[in-house]
C-alpha cells in the first residue's frame, strides 16, 4: 500500500497504512529479538541527510537499514553541495539516481516537501521544525504494547510546548481514534492549521483532539501524558524565558494524581530532569521511556520496508 510513496506526515496516510505501519514495526521487532533474519531491503540504499544533528534518528534508521539487508549513507550539511547552496530540486534529482530511498531530518518543512517533489524515490521525513511523524508512529507502537492494540477511546495528554511533536501528537491521535488534549501556554499553542486537520481527521474515527491551558484539565483520567523539551534545537536562546513560561507546565508526581491510576509517561528525548519533567517521575516510567526510544528503530524499519520494497 506504501509502496512507492513518501512518507512525510501522519495527515496524509490513511488509518489503513497508520496500522500496516504499526503491525509490521511490531513483526519486525519480534524477529529482531528472535534472532530471524529479515533482509526486505537487500540491496538497497537509504541515503540520510542531516541539517539537524540527533543521536536516536541516524543510529535507528543507520542500524535499521543494515537490520534490513541494505546500507545507509550519511549525508550531512558538509558532505553534500546542499551546504554550499545547491537547490534541493537538484540535490533530490541526483539522489534519485543513486539511492533506493532518501531520509531527511531538517529544519523547515518545506525543504521535505520540495525534496519530495523533486525525488525519484521515496523520501522519509526524520524530523521538522512543524512535524515529527516517525517519533509519533513510535508512540503509537509503545502504546499498543502496554495498553492494547486497539488504541481507540484511550486518552493522551500533552503537556508543554506545542511544537513538532504536539502537531504530530494531533494527526497520530485522530487516525488512532484517541482522544488527544493539549495543555500550553496561550502563546505556545501547535500550529492552527494542523489542528483543524487532525480536528477533520478526528471525524473518521471518533477521536478529539482538543487545545487547554490548563494542565491538570488535560491529565484529568488521562491514560498516557507525554512531554517534551521546552525549548527545541534552535530555540536554545530563548530556553531561559521559556523556563519561566513553562514552569507551571512539568510533569510531576502532583501533576500525575489526576490521571488514571495506571498512566504511562512517555518522552521522545533528550530529557532536561527538573524542567519539563521531575527526575523521580522521569525514573519511575524509564522502562516506558527507553522501550519508546528502542521502537525507533522498529517503527522506522517498517516504514523504510514499507515504502521502499
Amino acid at each position: 500500500m506504501l509502496k512507492g510513496k513518501d512518507m512525510l506526515s501522519i495527515h496524509d496516510l490513511s488509518v489503513d497504512e497508520v496500522n500496516e505501519i504499526l503491525a509490521l514495526a511490531k513483526e519486525l521487532k519480534a524477529k529482531q529479538k528472535a534472532g530471524i533474519e529479515h533482509h526486505l531491503l537487500k540491496g538497497k540504499t537509504l541515503g540520510m541527510i542531516f541539517e539537524k544533528s540527533s543521536t536516536r534518528t541516524r543510529v535507528s534508521f543507520e542500524t535499521g537499514m543494515y537490520q534490513l539487508g541494505g546500507q545507509a549513507l550519511f549525508l550531512s550539511n558538509r558532505d553534500l553541495q546542499l551546504g554550499r547552496g545547491e537547490p534541493i530540486k537538484d540535490t533530490a534529482r541526483v539522489l534519485s539516481r543513486y539511492l533506493d530511498g532518501i531520509m531527511i531530518r531538517t529544519f523547515g518543512h518545506d525543504r521535505v516537501i520540495e525534496m519530495a517533489k523533486y525525488a525519484d524515490v521515496p523520501v522519509i521525513n526524520a524530523l521538522t521544525d512543524l512535524l515529527h511523524p516517525c517519533q509519533v508512529l513510535t508512540d503509537l507502537l509503545t502504546i499498543q504494547e502496554y495498553k492494547g492494540k486497539d488504541l481507540k477511546g484511550l486518552k493522551m495528554a500533552y503537556v508543554g510546548d506545542g511544537n513538532n511533536m504536539t502537531n504530530s501528537f494531533m494527526y497520530g491521535c485522530a487516525k488512532a481514534g484517541m482522544t488527544f488534549v493539549a495543555a500550553t501556554p496561550e502563546n505556545y499553542k501547535p500550529d492552527p492549521v494542523v489542528t483543524k486537520q487532525a480536528q477533520e481527521d478526528a471525524k473518521e474515527t471518533g477521536a478529539s483532539v482538543t487545545l487547554v491551558t490548563d494542565p491538570y484539565e488535560a491529565v484529568k483520567d488521562a491514560d498516557i501524558v507525554v512531554t517534551d523539551t521546552w525549548a527545541s534545537m534552535g530555540q536554545e536562546a530563548e530556553h531561559d524565558e521559556r523556563k519561566k513560561i513553562f514552569k507551571p507546565y512539568q510533569v510531576n508526581a502532583d501533576l500525575l494524581k489526576g490521571a488514571d491510576k495506571r498512566v504511562i509517561v512517555m518522552h521522545c528525548l533528550p530529557a532536561y530532569r527538573g524542567e519539563e519533567i521531575t527526575e523521580d517521575v522521569f525514573e519511575h516510567y524509564a522502562p516506558v521511556i527507553f522501550d519508546e526510544a528502542e521502537n525507533r528503530l522498529h517503527t522506522q524499519k517498517a516504514i523504510m520496508a514499507l515504502t521502499m520494497g
